[in-house]
């Protein structure tokens, strides 16, 4: 209940209709997070495709300058000795069968999952566990590869994945409201221009349509497209 009076009082500090520049509601975004704990600050993108066709499924990686402030848990499913090498570059978790068990018996430890292309057999019939939860690696979002400690060292400095939901949304944290703002700017401004180069050459009218800004548990802030390179 506190948290629902606590929300309720951040919105009528402003108009929610008000389309804010991106740096404005950076600051706006920051002055919400008032939660007991250090709130991520998210970002949500409706684009103009559509994703049940193939052409259309935007998709991809970024490397955030500033990280997302967040603790990445990774697992490096290889065989020796990859699997110590991804140890040594700071994978938490890493080795083969004894983790393809674990994940059989519904281990959830775990933010990402790296996979050596040879195991990638074995690893594939984890499908209905991994995929639910967005955790099967991908040689596109670069999880899948022989060079584990590249791959290793790149999540933990700050690189994520996005991709585009049913309804055309992409959503992500590009880290937290304790950032300074400028910080925040850098690793918004990004993510946004990576999702723009993204855009598919079959997608058509405007790509993207609206672009808004939250804390963890505040409400969101519309962004005015333009001020951020946006406006396509």
């Amino acid at each position: 209940m506190a948290g629902g009076k606590r929300y309720a009082a951040l919105v009528k500090t402003y108009d929610r209709d008000t389309t804010f520049d991106f740096k404005a509601a950076i600051d706006r975004v920051k002055k919400n997070a008032t939660a007991k704990f250090d709130e991520s600050f998210d970002i949500a993108m409706n684009l103009g495709v559509d994703p049940r066709k193939a052409d259309q499924l935007v998709r991809g990686t970024v490397s955030l300058p500033h990280g997302t402030g967040k603790s990445v848990r990774v697992l490096v499913l290889a065989k020796s000795p990859k699997d110590k090498e991804a140890l040594e570059a700071g994978a938490d978790h890493a080795g083969f069968a004894e983790y393809i068990e674990k994940l059989q018996g519904g281990w959830a430890d775990i933010d990402i999952i790296i996979a050596t292309p040879d195991v990638m057999g074995e690893v594939g019939k984890l499908g209905r566990v991994l995929g639910p939860r967005g955790l099967m690696p991908n040689p596109k979002s670069g999880t899948v590869t022989f060079d584990v400690a590249k791959a290793v060292n790149e999540v933990k400095a700050g690189k994520i994945e996005f991709r585009v939901d049913k309804a055309g949304n992409i959503h992500a944290s590009v880290g937290k409201c304790s950032f300074d703002a400028a910080k925040l700017a850098d690793n918004v401004q990004t993510f946004i221009q990576t999702v723009v180069r993204a855009k598919p050459a079959t997608a058509k009218g405007k790509y993207v349509k609206s672009v808004s800004f939250s804390s963890t548990m505040g409400p969101s802030v519309k962004v005015d497209a333009h001020s951020v390179g946006a406006d396509t």
